[in-house]
C-alpha cells in the first residue's frame, strides 16, 4: 500500500506562516515533490514534481472539459430526451404528426378493406341480410329517395328548374350525368334512377336462367355461340379481373351513379383491373368456367347501391 508523503508539504502551503511574506501569486509557483512509496520497504515507487498552480490549471480543465462533453451529448444525441423539459416541444410534434399518419393509414386500410370485401361478396353472391322484399323494393326507395316527406311547399332554385328541364327533355348520358344548357356548358352530376340511364347489352342472345333472389340468382344467363365477345354496358373502370372456384374468369366494372355489373364464367378476360372502360368495349370472350357454370353462357349480374337488381327491366338482350 503506498502512501503520499507530498501531501503534508501541500497542507503547508495552505498554511498561513508569519514568516513568509511573499505574495499568494509567487507561492503559487513554489515546487513539490509526490513520492509514492512502498508502505512496507519504504522503496520508491514513483514521483511526480507538482506545483499549486498546476494542480489548479489541471483540475480546473477536467470540469471545464466535463461540462463541454456532457454539452455536447445533450444537444447531439438523443440522451436529451431523457432530461425533463428539454426538447418535449419538438417531440411532442413529431408524436403528433405520426399519429395523425397511422390514422390516416388505419382509414385507408379499413375502407380498402370494407371495399375488397364487398367486392368479395359481390363475386361469390354472398349477400348475407339482403331479403328478396328488400330486392323487390329497390325500385321504390330509389323513386323516394330525393322526396322531403309531407305536403310542405319547398321553394324552387333556378338550378332545380334547370335539372328538371333536362330531364324532361331527355338530355341526360349514359354515364349517370345530366346536361344543363345548350351551349355545351357544364354537367350537373346527380344520382339518377336507373330508368334513365342507357346500358348496352352485353351479348345478344337467348335468356336462359331469370333473375331470381329468392334462389340466390342475382343476375340473368344468357347464352350465346362460344367466342361471342362480351362488351361493357355502359362507361366505367373495371374493378375486379381475375378467377374464382364457382364463377371461373369474371369481371367487373364499377360505374358512375353508383352501379356495378358482373360479368362471370368467360373463358378469356381481355382487361385487368385499374383499365377504364367504355359503353361496348370488348372486356371478355364468353365461357363455361367455374363450378357454377354447365355450359357456355354469360351470367350477367346488376347492382345499384349495393343491391342486385334485374337486368331484363333495363337491358334488352334480344
Amino acid at each position: 500500500m503506498a502512501k503520499f508523503a507530498a501531501f503534508k508539504n501541500l497542507a503547508r502551503f495552505f498554511r498561513r506562516n508569519p514568516e513568509d511574506d511573499r505574495k499568494w501569486t509567487e507561492k503559487l509557483r513554489d515546487k513539490y515533490r509526490l513520492v509514492v512509496m512502498n508502505d512496507e520497504t519504504f522503496e520508491e515507487v514513483s514521483s511526480f514534481k507538482l506545483t499549486p498552480l498546476n494542480v489548479y490549471i489541471f483540475l480546473s480543465s477536467l470540469v471545464v472539459g466535463s461540462a463541454i462533453l456532457m454539452t455536447l451529448l445533450i444537444v447531439y444525441t438523443p440522451l436529451k430526451r431523457y432530461i425533463p423539459g428539454y426538447g418535449d416541444m419538438t417531440r411532442d410534434a413529431e408524436v403528433s404528426a405520426l399519429l395523425d399518419k397511422a390514422k390516416e393509414l388505419e382509414e385507408e386500410v379499413s375502407a380498402t378493406r370494407l371495399y375488397t370485401e364487398n367486392m368479395r361478396k359481390l363475386l361469390n353472391n354472398d349477400v348475407s341480410g339482403i331479403t328478396k322484399n328488400d330486392v323487390m323494393k329497390q325500385g321504390a326507395d330509389a323513386a323516394s329517395e330525393d322526396t322531403m316527406g309531407g305536403n310542405e311547399a319547398v321553394e324552387r332554385i333556378p338550378e332545380d328548374d334547370a335539372l328538371r328541364s333536362a330531364v324532361a327533355a331527355g338530355n341526360v348520358t349514359n354515364a349517370g350525368t345530366i346536361e344543363l344548357g345548350t351551349g355545351g356548358g357544364g354537367t350537373l352530376l346527380r344520382d339518377i334512377p336507373l330508368e334513365q340511364l342507357f346500358f348496352m347489352p352485353a351479348v345478344s342472345g337467348e335468356v336462359t336462367a331469370k333473375f331470381d333472389p329468392g334462389k340466390d340468382h342475382f343476375g340473368i344467363d344468357v347464352a350465346a355461340p362460344r367466342n361471342t365477345a362480351i362488351k361493357a354496358a355502359a362507361d366505367g373502370m373495371v374493378v375486379f379481373a381475375g378467377y374464382t372456384v364457382e364463377t371461373g374468369y369474371s369481371i367487373a366494372i364499377q360505374h358512375p351513379n353508383n352501379v356495378v355489373t358482373m360479368y362471370k364464367h368467360n373463358s378469356i378476360l381481355l382487361k385487368k383491373a385499374g383499365s377504364p372502360i367504355k359503353a361496348g368495349e370488348a372486356i371478355a370472350i364468353i365461357g363455361n368456367t367455374g363450378e357454377n357454370s354447365s355450359g357456355p353462357h354469360l351470367h350477367f349480374e346488376l347492382w345499384h347501391k349495393g343491391r342486385p337488381v334485374n337486368p331484363a327491366d333495363y337491358i334488352n338482350f334480344k
